[in-house]
């Protein structure tokens, strides 16, 4: 037994409180369960209960024991002088207020139904690779996607807190928060902290005026990267070490000490050099790329504005100073979904709110026109039976694992709640 199955009984009152006594055989009639907020102090707010035709306003606190008052020492926290009503599973101790009066105790056990109870220890029972793998198929589909809107808007505000930050960090400098945002989806998981150290290290406003010449661009983020070569070998390397050099005196730049990329296990396409060409092409070809960004809401043009080449020399090489077969080493569409998914839209989430406008639908517009994610989590959700048509159902479907199936919290779940209820 765990609290928040009573939390869930008693805020549904999936119990029988028709002809409700405490333990000290008061008379007990519930006006009003509470808010539940879960927030710090008592589980339940504001509630009214009748003890003995005397009501009582305040608040309410939940234990599977009673003993576990003094077990979490709310008997020195005054936070809970209020609570009007201890409701407990097991009542195996008397409970104080600190003038020694005793606290009204209800045993919620002598209440629950056994089919109740049934339905949650089945709900409960450890599976293979969430609790509700034998019957998330049969929830009924408008709670299912009513359930996937409200966690695609969780993982999107989850996704939004280190744009915040970001913000804050440049002084309200949305284009530079664009930047540090792009590179670090540019690195992939492998590569993306140090991406995003290297475009924090770098001032915006020389990533803008040097965007009109890309060699100048590819010099500072190769350089600040220590990706060339200290000694370079052809004619190009020459010219980006040498212009790295350049930039670092004329800007007054501090040469930061970040951690090696990594091209272990990358295919050759996503080699840091390359993704770093390409960011410094996205950049050059668009000096007024956030204003672009904020503004396009249809995914066809993300693709156009993403259809953009490397540099000559990145397209017959992969590293520094080794030549290879001629190739554009364009974006490829799952890429740019990407970025779309994790940089873009919440991007463009945190910018509309900062303004005061509302943009939820568009948001959800843009997720849906996107082919589904593919990943291990999305696959075994398909053999579950719950089947994505678009990213918007992918996103929500990760945001349910992460958040609430690996967390065990299936009574703050629509699934789980609905499943309680079968």
């Amino acid at each position: 037994m765990k609290e928040d199955f009573l939390h869930y009984v008693w805020q549904y009152k999936k119990f029988d409180f028709s002809n409700l006594k405490t333990c000290a055989e008061d008379l007990l009639t519930i006006i009003n369960s509470g808010q539940y907020l879960q927030l710090s102090g008592p589980d339940f707010f504001n509630a009214q209960i009748v003890l003995n035709e005397q009501k009582w306003a305040g608040n309410i606190e939940i234990h599977v024991k009673s003993s576990d008052w003094y077990l979490h020492q709310h008997e020195k926290d005054q936070d809970y002088d209020n609570v009007i009503l201890h409701v407990v599973w097991e009542n195996d101790a008397p409970i104080f207020r600190k003038d020694n009066s005793e606290i009204p105790t209800l045993e919620l056990k002598k209440y629950v139904s056994k089919e109740v109870l049934e339905n949650y220890l089945k709900l409960k029972t450890q599976k293979s690779w969430i609790y509700c793998e034998n019957q998330i198929g049969s929830v009924e589909d408008f709670v299912l996607n009513n359930w996937k809107e409200r966690l695609f808007f969780e993982r999107l505000e989850r996704k939004e807190i280190p744009i915040l930050e970001l913000r804050r960090e440049t002084e309200n400098n949305w284009e530079a928060v664009l930047f540090c945002m792009l590179a670090k989806n540019f690195g992939l998981n492998t590569n993306g902290e140090m991406f995003l150290k290297m475009a924090k290290s770098i001032p915006f406003s020389v990533i803008r005026k040097e965007s009109f010449e890309v060699k100048n661009l590819e010099a500072l983020l190769f350089g600040t990267l220590d990706l060339i070569p200290a000694q370079p070998e052809d004619n190009y390397s020459k010219v980006l070490r040498n212009q790295f050099e350049y930039s670092i005196q004329k800007y007054q730049l501090d040469k930061k000490n970040i951690e090696p990329v990594q091209f272990f296990k990358h295919r050759p396409d996503n080699f840091p050099t390359i993704r770093l060409a390409q960011l410094a092409m996205l950049y050059h070809e668009n000096q007024n790329l956030f204003s672009k960004i904020i503004s396009i809401s249809k995914v066809d043009n993300f693709y156009s504005l993403f259809d953009i080449s490397v540099s000559d020399y990145w397209q017959t090489h992969y590293q520094f100073d080794k030549e290879s077969p001629r190739k554009k080493k364009k974006f490829s569409k799952s890429f740019v979904d990407l970025l779309i998914i994790n940089t873009i839209i919440p991007f463009q989430f945190a910018y509309a709110k900062n303004q005061g406008k509302e943009a939820s639908e568009l948001m959800l517009e843009l997720i849906q026109s996107i082919g589904p994610e593919k990943n291990t989590i999305i696959d075994k959700f398909s053999s579950l039976g719950v089947k994505s048509k678009n990213s918007f159902e992918t996103q929500s479907l990760l945001q349910l694992k992460n958040e609430y199936c690996n967390k065990g919290k299936c009574l703050q779940c629509a699934v789980g709640i609905q499943l309680l209820k079968a």
